[in-house]
């Protein structure tokens, strides 16, 4: 490691600077590095560079050059911060001697958004989707009042409740620019909460549930999270499957878009269904692709969106018989 006349002066630069040995765990840091991390010094030196640098590919040009001494830049990396934000940088790696690397980070600009096609769509019909809503609604209302049975009374009421979830996130999309509400969700009560959606269907599948009970909450938007769930199942349901497993797990170095997630939710919904056609398979979740001739095809591609907007990703793998949709969401960092 450099000697304290050189970390006195690294200190000072406004540029974000890290001293690694040669099993690629932090040394020294200087403040400039630490704040872009929303760490302090302490908590990060020790710590392993893969902690930050969470592409393989970017650690294996670290190990490159240290085992090559030689100069390697990194462009356009993403180095994922203490608070689980992700920034792009450029990162040059400068072999020190023969027992470590200077690490200097320089985070890039972050890149214009556009507003999303798909969101100005769901608005639309978000629009057109609320006096049937409201319709909908009064009906059941009016069933509940009029029906005798529990449990038809129960089943009146499922209406008025999705009917009433639909509503809001409609209104959601058409007055709050469809901004996410977050809050702890507990996965496995939506789980719950689908099955009972599922069991009210004319011709319900047969469900296995198989649920990691030790996850905790994630921090996301219930309302539209149940409605991803909703979504793949329903998806399963109308292509064929008899038979749905919901499962759940916690996964680790998951990438989610430019992101990657130390930790992750990974919730499951497998089908016995025929599979994904082979020609959709690269474009499944675009808008208006569908396998279906009465498809509109904007649910997985709206599920999508809803991973992506939670920091997530949802991914599909498929084969005749067994299809798996797969929705990752981060796991808080517990202090």
């Amino acid at each position: 490691m450099r000697d304290e006349a050189w970390q006195a002066w690294a200190e000072r630069l406004a540029t974000g600077v890290a001293w690694v040995d040669a099993g690629l765990r932090v040394r020294w840091l200087n403040g400039a590095l630490a704040e872009l991390l929303g760490s302090g010094m302490r908590s990060a030196v020790d710590q392993p560079l893969s902690l930050w640098l969470c592409s393989p590919d970017d650690l294996a040009q670290a190990r490159r050059a240290l085992d090559e001494s030689r100069f390697v830049q990194l462009r356009e990396a993403a180095l994922l911060a203490f608070d689980e934000r992700t920034l792009e940088a450029d990162i040059g790696l400068q072999p020190d001697g023969e027992d470590g690397l200077l690490v200097e980070v320089h985070v890039l600009a972050e890149r214009s958004r556009t507003a999303s096609p798909l969101s100005a769509t769901l608005r639309g019909f978000a629009h057109e989707v609320k006096n049937p809503l409201a319709g909908l609604r009064g009906a059941a209302q009016l069933l509940q009042r009029r029906i005798d049975g529990a449990e038809l009374q129960a089943l009146a009421g499922l209406i008025i409740d999705e009917a009433d979830r639909l509503a809001t996130l409609a209104n959601r999309l058409l007055h709050h620019d469809g901004a996410v509400q977050l809050g702890a969700v507990g996965i496995h009560q939506l789980l719950d909460r689908l099955s009972e959606l599922l069991q009210a269907e004319p011709r319900p599948p047969r469900l296995r549930h198989d649920y990691d009970p030790s996850l905790p909450d994630v921090r996301g938007d219930a309302d539209r999270l149940q409605q991803v769930l909703l979504n793949l199942a329903r998806n399963a349901v109308e292509a064929g499957a008899r038979t749905l497993t919901l499962r759940t797990r916690a996964e680790h170095g998951v990438r989610a878009g430019a992101r990657v997630l130390r930790s992750a939710l990974r919730v499951d919904v497998v089908d016995d269904g025929p599979g994904v056609p082979a020609e959709l398979r690269d474009t499944l979740f675009e808008p208006l692709v569908s396998g279906r001739a009465d498809g509109t095809g904007l649910g997985l591609a709206l599920s999508r969106e809803i991973a992506l907007e939670h920091g997530g990703e949802l991914c599909c793998t498929s084969e005749p018989g067994r299809t798996v949709f797969s929705l990752y969401l981060p796991l808080e960092r517990t202090p």
